[in-house]
């Protein structure tokens, strides 16, 4: 399959993703998130590939979502949005492939819950997380609330959350989230590397060592607890106040973008 929002290569039995909307820090939006189920869905089918490795292209990992798309969005586009979303996270949890993430820029919103999903983390020096949702009044809408909790603990899950503060790689290295902090130059290499590591083992073995770990730990998330933040953050996402921290965000957003690329002319 052809995508357009990010490529997929294959490197002996390792899978990787690279996800290319570098102009907008890989914000997600509609295309893209159909593109990430398939691009998971054929390297989880693929019985040559024993390990997926996803990173992004540029300064980003993944930026969220893309808020001005996201601001436009009629009631009906956000439902359909949040439910293509909830889709896309339960291909990367639930994928039979360890998923590694090579964390190579800031993962804030649905790209550190993306994130969240993978089962093991390597990060650049240079790469923050978090959830900033509550700045535009909201709440995380792809796992964050229950996924950050048992990845993190309560206590730092919370300071995420209430603060909307962005970490660095090496906190997140602290915390126990991330398992090792690489320079950026560095870190395509050491991912590949490890991703070729696990790749090597059966594969059979791997992929019940994966299951068995998650369900004990109960990474994949309490089906009450996904469907209570899907219809917490929708009536969030109808309130005035929201609508207006969405709105005011795009409008920077845009601003900032205006104003790059007329100095990127200046400049030619």
């Amino acid at each position: 399959m052809t995508y357009s929002t990010l490529t997929v290569e294959r490197d002996g039995a390792v899978g990787l993703i690279t996800f290319r909307r570098p102009k907008q820090l890989n914000a997600i939006n509609p295309v893209m998130q159909g593109e990430i189920i398939e691009a998971f869905s054929e390297l989880h089918e693929a019985p040559d590939i024993n390990a997926i490795v996803v990173t992004g292209e540029g300064r980003g990992f993944m930026a969220g979502a893309d808020i001005i798309e996201y601001a436009k969005q009629t009631d009906e586009e956000f439902a359909r949005f949040q439910d293509r979303g909830r889709r896309m996270y339960a291909v990367i949890d639930e994928n039979d492939k360890p998923v590694i993430a090579a964390v190579n820029g800031h993962a804030l919103g649905g790209g550190f819950e993306l994130v969240l999903c993978c089962d093991l983390i390597l990060a650049a020096d240079t790469a923050k997380m978090g959830l900033p949702e509550v700045h535009l009044g909201l709440v995380p809408g792809g796992g964050g609330t229950q996924r950050a909790p048992r990845r993190l603990g309560l206590s730092r899950a919370n300071w995420l959350l209430l603060t909307g503060d962005a970490q660095t790689a090496e906190t997140m290295e602290r915390w126990g989230l991330v398992n090792a902090v690489t320079s950026a130059d560095a870190l395509h290499d050491e991912a590949m590397a490890l991703a070729r590591r696990v790749a090597e083992h059966p594969p059979a073995a791997i992929q019940a060592l994966k299951k068995l770990a998650r369900a004990g730990f109960g990474a994949s998330g309490a089906l009450d607890g996904l469907n209570h933040e899907r219809a917490t953050v929708t009536a969030l996402y109808q309130t005035e106040e929201a609508q207006r921290r969405v709105r005011e965000f795009a409008e920077a957003s845009a601003r900032r973008a205006r104003e790059r690329a007329e100095k990127a002319r200046a400049a030619s």
